[in-house]
């Protein structure tokens, strides 16, 4: 198991407040000295802000790319290697349009957009502009590469310590952790005989991790008098596969992931994440990002895996559509067909889901894709069966979905 991120939060101000960057710095500088000494390998170091619209104003929504080339500037003096300036909100929408540029000015820094909320319910106007969000940012650069900065939510609270989901509320700062503990899955369910075993060893290996990882907290947060938010156990992958989510999936016995008995697998592996203690922060599901799994990666290619399978995973565990990825001529309306089902899934269930969706230039469903990036695995587009909606589902109003009541 590995720290992926220790995730600063904070409220930077703008122009940005030097003194609020620099004890960030400190803190995380700090930080992963402090778990690295414990024998845990950290992969970055992160700040999240509040929403750029609050942290700018409606009026100088238009300085977004010039706040993210000087946070870029900023973190990277202060030795923070991302950031994140949280979601484009719906009671802002000039928020929404201006993330493409704004991630062309800024390689180093990620954002989000508000689709669904309790708050709001859904808004199927911010559908649309998440969905126009992503095709206009998948030409830059020509492999579509640049969606991976970018994240629709629905339902996501802040504090949740995994990009591009991460967003501060108030000025207090406070830090939190995300994991990639694959591996913990796939050595659970490796040997174990029965469910009941394979659950057991994951539990005892998540809480034996927790009591290592808090106590590090624990003394960071009363040595900086700062909030400790918790841990986000959501058992990231990488794209090897003893660290595979889908590979854990397999080792409990189903043939391949995407046949039946994978959504059972799933919800047996998120019900033992809920059944360790920790304090917790962000989604604590299963990441199933299929660009990022080995696995996955594989079974999408082979077409054994779907969308519509993903989605559906989403349901009893998952975080919802990660590195998913998309014919390059997807349209707006097709992409926002999509979204809206991940929005209504996520309010009805009352659960935080997210889209990271890369529509691929020049590809077609099927065709292969290939990025020279560590954490990515080779693939294949994946179909994305959706049209234009018409009727009522066309509408642009704002309405609620309430929780599922059980009867």
């Amino acid at each position: 198991m590995k720290i992926r991120s220790i995730t600063y939060f904070c409220n930077p101000g703008w122009p940005l407040q030097d003194k609020v960057l620099q004890s960030a710095g400190k803190f995380l500088s700090e930080a992963r000295g402090a778990f690295e000494s414990t024998g845990y390998e950290v992969q970055s170091v992160r700040l999240a802000s509040i929403p750029f619209p609050r942290l700018l104003g409606a009026r100088r929504i238009t300085e977004t790319p010039k706040l993210a080339e000087a946070l870029e500037a900023a973190i990277w003096t202060a030795g923070i290697e991302y950031a994140c300036l949280g979601p484009a909100l719906p009671e802002f929408p000039s928020s929404y349009p201006i993330i493409p540029e704004a991630i062309a000015a800024a390689e180093k820094v990620f954002f989000s957009g508000v689709m669904a909320d309790a708050r709001i319910g859904l808004s199927p106007a911010a559908v649309r502009a998440c969905a126009e969000v992503i095709v206009k940012c998948a030409p830059q650069p020509p492999d579509g590469f640049a969606n991976l900065r970018f994240a629709a939510l629905a339902n996501v609270q802040p504090g949740a310590p995994f990009f591009p989901a991460a967003y501060h509320e108030g000025n207090a700062p406070a830090f939190a952790l995300a994991t990639e503990a694959a591996d913990l899955a796939v050595a659970a369910f490796a040997e174990a005989k029965t469910i009941t075993e394979g659950q057991q060893g994951l539990v005892a290996a998540l809480e034996s991790h927790v009591h290592k990882l808090v106590a590090v907290a624990d003394l960071l947060k009363f040595r900086h008098n700062l909030h400790f938010g918790g841990i986000d156990f959501s058992l990231a992958p990488f794209p090897e596969e003893n660290k595979s989510l889908g590979a854990a999936i397999e080792q409990m016995g189903v043939t391949a992931v995407g046949l039946h008995g994978s959504l059972a697998a799933a919800a047996i592996l998120a019900e033992a994440i809920e059944r360790a203690r920790f304090p917790r922060a962000g989604f604590n599901g299963l990441f199933l990002p299929v660009l990022e799994d080995a696995v996955l990666a594989n079974r999408a290619a082979e077409g054994t895996l779907t969308v519509k399978d993903l989605l559906l995973y989403s349901a009893v565990c998952g975080t919802g559509l990660d590195t998913v990825p998309l014919p390059g001529d997807a349209t707006p309306e097709q992409v926002a067909a999509l979204l809206l089902d991940l929005a209504a899934l996520a309010l009805r269930l009352d659960k935080p889901l997210t889209a990271r969706l890369m529509p691929i230039p020049g590809k077609k469903a099927g065709e292969p894709t290939v990025f020279d990036f560590s954490y990515f695995a080779t693939s294949r587009v994946m179909r994305l069966e959706a049209e234009a909606m018409g009727k009522a589902m066309a509408g642009k109003e704002k309405f609620r979905l309430e929780t599922r009541r059980r009867m």
